[in-house]
């Protein structure tokens, strides 16, 4: 068995993500030809790096990316910092000849993330960007069902990505809402991922028309990293001013003639996680729902009208996308014992394994990155114009 030596940086909420699919992949995935080694978390803090790779599962640390890169027994390194440091981080893994899986989104801005995917193509090496919810059962059952023919020509998506943690004025300044960190705020945070899933189900988009707004002008100052979402500054902390989106609704015109709405908000009161998006197409339409991930909605168009309706699949057969052993049974659970939200990184990480052995190129790698990134900005220039803006084509 082929073993995969992972440097991890980052501990917040995806390093935790991904620590538990690396721990997890052994027990779930036991035919992979290549299995992970958890060896060293990167981190710039000394005594919590040092907690979080002993309750995470680390074997070792280290305080600096160079010290990280310049180990021999590293054959992946594993991105989860700040979205500002994404690219530059690439480039020097690339340069030092490691395979690299990141975090969305794979830049800031269309210039670095296409210098990212021009290094580890330069470089030869394996990438990966995580859009983890392609992994998800239920949503790889409807991009099949989309690519079957079952809806027959696409006429619409619409896609929501609604939270409400950023809601009070009391929540601190994290980098989340500092543009110089995070790029942009609910356009790169949450409606990266419905963009991805656009993509990936319907196809190209051509073009945005958008509009954005921040809400709260101004938040207490908060020096820490911690991607926690939510909480309070200590009180009569100094005020900074929020420069990135606090919702953002976009059209969009597909290649193949289908049109599109997305919104993605953080200020949402009562929506936690609402990740949903619905395909309408000429012989019907399926709808998904985070909240209820294993579950997909079909309507058949071609039903007897006194019986026609929304059914529910439960997405949870052993023939269902991730579902299954090749040899037969569940990977998982039994038929209805549900999946849940790190099930979709477990997947993921299990075929970045496969990639990394059989040295192919998986999905989605920084090519589609890329593209999610061309319509992150063109939705940002669209919102400032106050017009339809194409989407830059890229060259791949």
């Amino acid at each position: 068995m082929k073993e995969i030596r992972v440097g991890l940086v980052g501990y917040n909420f995806m390093g935790r993500a991904h620590s538990n699919a690396y721990r997890q992949i052994p027990f779930y995935w036991p035919e992979l030809p290549a299995m992970p080694v958890m060896k060293v978390l990167c981190g710039r803090t000394k005594g919590r790096t040092e907690a979080e790779a002993q309750r995470l599962g680390w074997s070792e640390v280290t305080h600096k990316f160079g010290d990280l890169l310049a180990r021999d027994d590293i054959d992946l390194v594993d991105i989860t910092a700040p979205n500002n440091q994404h690219a530059e981080l690439i480039a020097q893994a690339a340069e030092a000849g490691k395979h690299v899986f990141c975090e969305k989104p794979l830049a800031t801005n269309l210039a670095d993330a296409k210098a990212a995917l021009k290094a580890v193509k330069k470089a030869g090496v394996i990438h990966m960007i995580c859009h983890n919810y392609r992994r998800a059962p239920a949503i790889s059952l409807a991009k099949q069902m989309v690519d079957s023919g079952l809806l027959g020509k696409i006429y619409h998506w619409r896609a929501l990505y609604l939270q409400d943690w950023l809601l009070s004025p009391e929540v601190p300044m994290m980098w989340r809402v500092q543009k110089k960190i995070a790029g942009s705020g609910s356009l790169g945070d949450l409606m990266a991922h419905s963009i991805d899933l656009a993509l990936w189900i319907v196809g190209d988009i051509n073009s945005v028309a958008s509009t954005m707004e921040t809400f709260i002008k101004k938040r207490p100052k908060q020096e820490s990293f911690d991607t926690g979402l939510g909480g309070k500054a200590k009180a009569g902390a100094p005020m900074g001013k929020v420069d990135v989106d606090d919702g953002v609704i976009a059209l969009a015109r597909f290649a193949n003639g289908a049109l599109g709405t997305f919104e993605a908000t953080r200020f949402a009161a009562g929506r936690k996680n609402y990740n949903t998006f619905e395909v309408n197409g000429e012989k019907g339409s399926i709808r998904f729902n985070l909240e209820r991930m294993n579950e997909l909605e079909y309507f058949n168009a071609e039903d007897d009208d006194d019986t026609a309706g929304f059914r529910v699949i439960p997405a949870t057969q052993d023939s269902h996308p991730f579902m299954g052993l090749p040899g037969g049974g569940p990977r998982y659970w039994p038929v209805a014992h549900i999946l849940g939200y790190e099930h979709t990184f477990i997947n993921t990480i299990a075929d970045l394994m496969v990639a990394v052995a059989k040295k192919k190129i998986p999905w989605p790698n920084f090519a589609d990155g890329v593209k999610t990134q061309a319509v992150l900005e063109a939705c940002g220039m669209a919102a400032e114009n106050g017009a339809w803006v194409k989407v830059p084509q890229v060259k791949i």
